[in-house]
């Protein structure tokens, strides 16, 4: 079945984010000067740009706004697309500040974007945009360690951040926390391990506390664990491909990936290593042997399974389509995937909705974890690994001479191992979306008017905000 074009639908996300916080503001008992201040966008610049290419020129428009200044630096990716506007990086600058707010790290929101389709482009073209356009932020002073902060969004990777990183160390030679100044970046050039997959991390940590929290799936007449659960997922991206991947690690079903030019179904199950080694070699999702093929890019909000993930754009889930919708959960792996309309029809349907200002905060917080390692100038575990290895060994081996029994030795080398720095990541992040993911519990079901996730998160967030603006004393 195709999608139908949604008709009488606002699908402005500025527009859209503004309603969700209203929304969650109306519950909230704050002063409406202080309300107004949480969700007005500070300052947005817009630039354009001319790059040489060989014997033409081509003139570029780009994007940086700064939605929060309450705590600095602000954090926010850069996404390159043909469709990126300036209200869509106002609204994405918004949810990077409740994002922020929700799993505890310490920034304001900021997004960025320039208008352009990368696949339309070499290699060495999307260097010299992105270059200049780095230029341009460095400039206006929209870009430092403790200014400005970016990291990778759509249509950008480790590979941009680190032409970023190289450009604004160029602009500050005697600058010593230059690499600072953008997070997402190779773990050679300063990044940390674990952000390129921390998005579909964090995913995967938060559908585990909501299948940990049994009061909430009895609400909403979800039976079994995790594991058999099966997934149906849209976008097969960095965050599509990483949580689709983790969730099969988790014993999931993956039955469904959806893709820009189509969908791949198959009801027993698709090995998400297997998907991704036949895009590899075909550059296309479809035709993967055993499993039938849809053109339609639409279909997969369709199919019947348990979970929907929504890891591509966002406005997926809109009028048209929210009736059609069979899965008991929707997981927003993406921004702002679900518009209020589909959002209200899914509520009355009992869908339980884990919404993207929460769920995918994974990436800003391992980008804090990247952005302290660069200014301490140390690698995680660096300092304590063996240390702890050693004092391991030291306890084992007394157990074993009292005891007068040897452990085996594969339960040895386990129990003595220190940790490295994915681990410590991986760990700290399960922390933050589990603390995260308590407090907006906490207010779903003590709040009486609260009747969704997605208010309590947004309650979460401007609770956290107004509290840290009337410690600054700005606001009575």
């Amino acid at each position: 079945m195709k999608t139908r074009r949604a008709t009488q639908e606002d699908l402005n996300l500025n527009h859209i984010v503004s309603r969700q916080f209203d929304r969650a503001a109306a519950l909230v008992e704050q002063p409406q000067g202080l309300l107004d201040q949480i969700k007005t966008c500070n300052s947005v610049y817009q630039v354009q740009f001319p790059v040489k290419f060989g014997n033409r020129v081509e003139v570029f428009y780009g994007w940086r706004a700064e939605h929060s200044q309450h705590k600095k630096p602000v954090k926010g990716g850069i996404r390159f697309s043909r469709i990126v506007t300036q209200d869509e990086v106002i609204a994405l600058a918004a949810l990077m500040t409740y994002k922020c707010a929700i799993v505890n790290a310490p920034f304001g929101g900021s997004k960025g974007g320039i208008c352009f389709s990368p696949r339309n482009y070499s290699v060495e073209q999307i260097e010299k945009i992105t270059r200049r356009y780095t230029a341009e932020l460095i400039k206006k002073g929209f870009i430092g360690p403790g200014i400005n902060v970016p990291a990778p969004d759509y249509g950008t990777s480790e590979r941009e951040m680190a032409w970023i990183a190289d450009t604004y160390d160029v602009f500050n030679p005697h600058g010593l926390d230059n690499l600072a100044c953008v997070t997402g970046k190779p773990v050679g050039q300063g990044g940390v391990r674990g952000r390129t997959e921390a998005t579909g991390r964090g995913v995967q940590f938060g559908i585990r506390e909501v299948f940990k929290d049994r009061e909430l799936l009895r609400r909403y007449g979800i039976k079994g664990s995790l594991a058999g659960q099966r997934v149906a997922v849209q976008g097969f991206g960095n965050v599509g491909y990483h949580v689709a991947k983790f969730l099969e690690e988790d014993g999931c079903q993956i039955v469904a990936v959806g893709e820009y030019n189509g969908c791949v179904v198959r009801p027993g199950g698709i090995s998400v290593n297997k998907l991704a080694a036949h895009r590899a070699r075909t550059d296309s999702i479809l035709n993967f042997p055993g499993a039938q093929s849809r053109p339609d890019p639409g279909a997969i909000l369709e199919l019947d399974c348990d979970i929907l993930i929504p890891a591509a754009l966002e406005n997926q889930l809109t009028l048209s389509n929210a009736h059609q919708v069979k899965a008991k959960i929707i997981a927003e792996a993406a921004n702002g995937p679900t518009t209020p309309g589909a959002e209200e029809i899914l509520l009355k349907k009992g869908v339980l909705i884990i919404p993207d200002v929460y769920l995918n905060a994974g990436g800003v917080t391992v980008s804090y974890f990247e952005w302290v390692k660069n200014l301490s100038h140390i690698r995680y575990g660096l300092m304590e690994k063996r240390f702890n290895e050693l004092s391991q060994e030291r306890l084992l081996g007394a157990i074993e001479s009292l005891t007068g029994h040897s452990l085996p030795a594969a339960l040895k080398e386990q129990l003595v191992h220190g940790a490295e720095e994915i681990e410590l990541v991986n760990s700290g992040l399960e922390t933050a979306m589990a603390l995260a993911y308590h407090e907006i519990i906490d207010i779903f079901k003590r709040r009486k008017k609260v009747t969704d996730l997605r208010t309590a998160a947004f309650i979460c967030a401007i609770e956290k905000v107004a509290t840290t603006y009337r410690s600054l004393g700005i606001f009575p």
